[in-house]
């Protein structure tokens, strides 16, 4: 119900007269059944922008700690992915990833929409990086169908680490559906899960005309935070 009333009552409408939303390929998202929303991750408002354009609902995952957050701010943390329909996972045990795929083969075997961002984490950068695995695996278990998704330029609206975005036309592209039924009973194959992944990825490429980087972009987070902890240590 939250979701519904953000979406349509509370914050959609001015969401939409103040960015204005553009999108392209809206007809690619099916009407009914399940499907993988399969999006490049240039921003923290990519999860408000693209479920915003779609009717339907598109669920996502997200570490459960946002769910636990104390005072004002974990209050709103909480509405803010309870009402975007975000599922917690339990991230502890190393299981993050399985628990993540289980939660997906559920929401997808419901009929329902999923929202997937491949890398795993935003961008750095604004480039494309190698996808994970994980939305090979759910496409070729559920055999639903995977619909890629670019968010064009959230990165100008709200760049990594601003909380105020700026007020801009967002735009949205959708590519038309993937079908990896040619590979049914072939989950689990590792050269299948990153044919598919690769394959994904590659769409996401050509419809934001990203470049594409083929390392996964939390090494590169990794890298950057290293050298800067560095930095920081060679000043003082």
């Amino acid at each position: 119900m939250l979701y519904w009333l953000l979406k349509y009552v509370l914050l959609g409408p001015w969401l939409r007269i103040i960015f204005r939303p553009q999108v392209e390929g809206l007809e690619h998202v099916p009407d009914e059944g399940p499907a993988i929303i399969a999006s490049n991750h240039l921003s923290f408002s990519d999860s408000i922008f693209m479920p915003l354009v779609v009717k339907r609902k598109v669920t996502f995952v997200a570490k459960a700690e946002y769910f636990t957050g104390r005072g004002l701010k974990g209050f709103l943390v909480r509405m803010f992915f309870v009402g975007t329909g975000t599922i917690p996972v339990d991230r502890s045990g190393g299981r993050a990833a399985q628990a993540a795929l289980d939660t997906g083969l559920r929401i997808l075997r419901e009929g329902k929409l999923f929202g997937i961002y491949p890398e795993g984490t935003r961008s750095p950068d604004g480039r494309l990086y190698r996808g994970k695995t994980g939305v090979a695996r759910l496409a070729l278990e559920s055999g639903a169908p995977v619909i890629p998704v670019v968010m064009l330029n959230a990165d100008e609206i709200q760049p990594p680490g601003k909380i105020i975005p700026k007020v801009k036309r967002v735009r949205i592209r959708f590519g038309a559906p993937m079908d990896f039924s040619r590979y049914h009973g072939m989950a689990g194959d590792r050269f299948i899960e990153r044919a598919v992944t690769d394959e994904i990825m590659y769409r996401l490429m050509e419809l934001s005309g990203r470049e594409y980087v083929d390392v996964y972009a939390q090494k590169v987070k990794n890298q950057l935070a290293k050298a800067a902890a560095e930095d920081l240590q060679l000043t003082q």
